[in-house]
């Protein structure tokens, strides 16, 4: 049979397709069949890197059944990066060779994947065969590919495969239409995966991760886990895709953890058949995971996450274990508890060997076949009209009765404590409503102001006085990475954290507090600190304790700022209730976390003589040990001489942060209406709008507690209170990034991967244990045991 296999994705950027498509045409080939495969090819050159956002291509020999579709460019699809061509050189390419190459069958993969296979659907009149090999539950790319035709083009195939029933849901749902599951295949040894199933479990847990250090595959979250293991057992941790430089950013320790980059297939098995356990933690969006049938060839067991794709493959407790995805307590968990029960484990193993075998190359080549026959067999429609309506897509080219397009129950399984539906739509609804009400405030505001008021302003504006509070901007940020120095010399004597350290992180802190919500800037500040004092789990509460030092110190100088402002003008008549709760609210904060360690000695206390739950006492000792560290943080206070470089730096970084507001004030030549009170009470009202920002910079409510502050205070125009807040917050974005992104690049990360790190800042506590060697061997327990917490 002479056959045609046609692939979006570039042959020397390999992903599961690519491997699929491969290992199917040699499987044909050794059948004796005419195989061609229709691929894109990326050379390794300079061009290559600079399409596909630094990463280069493979270096890899062109097959002789490979005809190449001319080169790629990476584009972000499904949380990772599709290499897809879409140049009409390409197209033109497979349309002569599909026209000319006396095909018996066209075999698509992915064609709804822009553009090859689309093309190839919509042009061929070809016997066609599909396989969809993506799970996908996100309406809009799937409503967006119906509106451009997506379901017509479809109908030209005369089978669809899907590699997975999360596959087929996708099909199903999206597009309508017939489909019959055929696995994803794998190279398989029966002697070789049972022999290595047989191997005995070592005083060490060896854990293999294969993927990419993107977040969908979880290893930032398997990371977290590891770190909190380590801890507990012997453990090692061995990723295979990514460089040590790729994933060093996203560790706090990098003991234990080995990273082999991009490896042969062969080291690649090697490496799993060495491994106790291969671990799969994605978030979600996988179709199957061919890693996972790597792994059982290997005969080693797996550990993955609960989603749609996986559960296809996983006998959850008998080949591997399934944990609720993106919590790294469960997955911690269940590789402790694989750990200290060996036979367990070695049951898996067995297990995952002999499950192998269902996904085996011989066997899915044969259905693929199978399907290939299937293609050809379909006889024509009979009847102009029918041939009219297969011929423009209207109808399904396999003739079947018509399955539409549908609603169907979802695959994903709602996490422990999730909102119920209801709740949902609700919140949804609510956020909706805010985010247009908030919308249209902003547009009914431009109109009264008036955007000629406000561009006049911008343009008017001195931009000698905008550079030199530009400049002072700067120089009150070098001010509190000093006064955070004094404090962390003081929180962590033996650290000797050097000046450049506490400068490093507090620019990388200010940089992604203005570009990212909610404050991330501190955790990011914290993380970058502690990988730098030798031993950063357990610094990391330590150094979060500095930053309330260092809150205490900017309450302070709001205070003073609010001084200044109350007493020029009275801005805030009648909610001086509000500000008062306002000013106490730190406080409150500051004596909970000095009361609460003796509060929670006493509850643990109280909890072991009521023998209430160990996991109880258990959480009450790690909080009261947590924050025993956070107010170590404090310890500035207790140390004159670094406490007054803390306070004198900080308090005169306000200072020069006033005087930078003051400046840009001389710059839009509202000096003698608004001055040095107004710059006061804008600093104050900034800051105090800050506290929890809702948009990264607190863009919006930034300029209108501008407005509001020189208006109500100083009766400053609107127009003008708009400029002078785009004026400030674009010298506070500007400082930012001068300062930040050369930190970022000497501490060698990239934006990306301080926000990852920063949102799972919160370290993984697991309660103690015996060790498996001071305990009694221990019979086989039950799944649910080996999931507690999960």
């Amino acid at each position: 049979m002479r056959i045609a296999l046609v692939s979006p994705y570039s042959w020397t950027y390999p992903g599961g397709v690519t491997r699929h498509i491969e290992a199917l045409a040699e499987s044909f080939v050794a059948d004796g069949h005419h195989v061609r495969v229709l691929a894109p090819f990326d050379p390794p050159d300079r061009l290559a890197t600079a399409l596909h956002r630094g990463a280069r291509p493979q270096l890899l020999t062109s097959p002789e059944h490979l005809v190449s579709l001319g080169r790629t460019i990476g584009l972000k699809a499904n949380g990772a990066v599709s290499n897809v061509s879409l140049t009409p050189s390409s197209v033109a390419a497979m349309h002569h060779e599909l026209r000319t190459g006396g095909y018996d069958v066209v075999h698509i993969h992915e064609p709804v994947v822009p553009l090859a296979g689309w093309v190839a659907a919509d042009w061929t009149r070809l016997p066609l065969v599909g396989t969809f090999h993506t799970y996908s539950n996100k309406r809009l790319p799937n409503a967006t590919a119906n509106f451009l035709g997506a379901r017509r083009v479809l109908n030209r195939l005369h089978v669809r495969i899907a590699v997975s029933e999360a596959a087929a849901w996708t099909g199903r749902r999206w597009f309508g239409g017939h489909y019959r599951v055929i696995p994803n295949g794998v190279h398989f040894d029966p002697e070789r995966a049972a022999l290595a199933a047989r191997r005995s479990s070592g005083e060490r847990l060896r854990i293999a991760f294969v993927g990419q250090s993107v977040e969908r595959k979880g290893l930032p979250l398997l990371l977290r886990a590891f770190e909190a293991l380590r801890e507990h057992i012997p453990a090692e941790l061995i990723v295979i895709g990514p460089s040590l430089q790729e994933i060093s950013p996203l560790m706090l320790d990098a003991r234990g953890v080995s990273a082999l980059g991009k490896v042969s297939d062969a080291e690649k098995q090697r490496a799993l058949a060495g491994a106790d356990v291969l671990c799969a933690p994605s978030l979600g969006g996988e179709s199957f995971g061919m890693v996972l049938t790597e792994a059982f060839a290997a005969g080693t067991p797996v550990i993955a996450s609960d989603i749609p794709g996986y559960r296809d493959v996983v006998r959850d407790g008998v080949d591997g274990l399934l944990v609720a995805p993106a919590d790294a307590q469960a997955l911690a968990e269940a590789l402790r508890d694989l750990y200290e029960e060996p036979e367990r484990r070695e049951g898996m193993a067995r297990a995952a060997a002999a499950a192998a075998e269902r996904f085996a190359w011989p066997h899915v080549a044969g259905e693929v076949m199978g399907a290939y026959e299937d293609a050809i067999a379909t006889p024509e429609p009979s009847g102009a009209l029918a041939r009219a309506a297969v011929a423009v897509g209207a109808r399904a080219a396999d003739l079947e009765p018509h399955v539409p397009a549908r609603r169907l129950p979802s695959l994903e399984r709602p996490p422990a404590g999730a909102r119920k539906p209801i709740l949902a739509v609700i919140r949804r609804a609510a956020l909706v409503a805010v985010s247009l009400g908030a919308l249209a405030l902003a547009v009914l505001a431009l109109r009264k102001i008036g955007l000629a008021n406000i561009t006049s302003a911008l343009i008017n504006s001195s931009p000698s006085f905008v550079l030199l509070g530009l400049a002072i901007m700067c120089s009150s940020m070098v001010l509190r990475g000093c006064s955070w120095h004094a404090i962390l010399r003081a929180a962590l004597p033996q650290a000797h954290v050097r000046l450049s350290d506490a400068m490093q992180g507090t620019f990388i802190g200010v940089l992604m507090s203005s570009s990212l919500p909610a404050r991330l800037g501190e955790p990011s500040r914290a993380l970058v600190l502690a990988r730098r004092t030798g031993r950063p789990r357990e610094n990391l509460p330590i150094v979060l304790g500095t930053l309330v030092s260092q809150t205490l110190l900017n309450i302070v100088a709001l205070a003073v700022l609010g001084a200044v402002m109350f007493s020029s003008v009275n801005l805030f008549s009648g909610h001086q209730n509000a500000l008062l709760v306002a000013a106490i609210a730190p406080l409150a904060l500051l004596a909970i976390v000095l009361v609460a360690p003796m509060l929670l000695r006493v509850g643990s206390f109280r909890s072991r003589a009521g023998a209430r739950s160990s996991r109880v006492q258990g959480g009450l000792v790690r909080a009261r040990r947590e924050l025993t560290r956070v107010r170590a943080g404090l310890a500035v206070y207790r140390q004159p001489k670094l406490g007054a470089i803390a306070a004198a730096a900080q308090l005169s970084a306000w200072a020069l942060q006033w005087l930078s507001c003051y400046v840009l004030l001389v710059a839009l030549g509202l000096n003698h209406q608004a001055g040095l009170a107004a710059a006061a009470a804008v600093l104050f009202a900034v800051n105090i709008t800050a506290v929890l920002p809702a948009t990264p910079a607190n863009l919006g409510v930034f300029q209108a507690a501008c407005v509001a502050v020189l208006h109500a205070g100083w009766h400053v125009g609107y127009g003008d209170g708009v400029a002078y807040g785009v004026i400030l917050q674009a010298v506070e974005v500007s400082t930012a990034v001068l300062m930040g992104m050369p930190a970022l690049l000497k501490e060698g990360m990239s934006w990306r991967e301080v926000k990852l790190r920063a949102m799972q800042a919160t370290p993984v506590k697991l309660p103690a244990r015996p060790s498996r060697s001071a305990r009694p061997s221990q019979s086989r327990r039950g799944h649910g045991a080996a999931r507690a917490g999960g």
